[in-house]
């Protein structure tokens, strides 16, 4: 009995210290997508009279532009950790939108960062629009007798 406790006193510090090697190596890992302007090329940028080829000689092409409004674009940053399986967690979102005027030509910037956001909740009253909906047994026959085992072509083809 004393033998078998005095191999356990010596490996316990071993084993504590694989233990904890093992969970520092498992760290979370930080994901950066995207990437926010540089406040120096930022501070170039001046609303009347920068234009869009100098914004972009600046700052480069912007990670968006608007759906409806060719005229604003947006540099996006995002900061994720994801653990295992779950959903990925935002630790920071930084959005810096450009509006140019029908010229071209720079008319507002604005930062926007995750204090600014809003959670939009779909409308549940909203119709529905997703096209024909299948019942299970429309879709397990669905597709019977619209294909066929027979080559293509002449099968009855002579050798003469």
């Amino acid at each position: 009995m004393g033998r078998h406790r005095l191999l356990v006193n010596r490996l316990a510090p071993h084993l504590l210290g694989a233990a904890l090697l093992a969970l520092a190596a498992c760290s979370v890992p930080v994901d950066q997508r995207g990437n926010l302007p540089d406040p120096d090329k930022l501070s170039q940028i001046l609303p009347g009279t920068t234009d869009k080829a100098t914004v972009t000689q600046l700052l480069g092409s912007p990670s968006s532009v608007a759906a409806f409004d060719g005229d604003t674009w947006y540099y996006i940053s995002q900061k994720t950790k994801s653990v295992a399986f779950f959903k990925p967690e935002k630790l920071d979102q930084q959005v810096l939108a450009i509006d140019f005027d029908d010229k071209g030509i720079v008319r507002d910037l604005r930062h926007r960062d995750m204090a600014d956001g809003e959670t939009i909740v779909p409308n549940p009253n909203a119709t529905p629009a997703p096209g024909r909906e299948f019942s299970l047994l429309e879709q397990l026959i669905g597709n019977f007798g619209k294909f066929s085992t027979a080559p293509k072509g002449n099968a009855t083809t002579s050798g003469h």
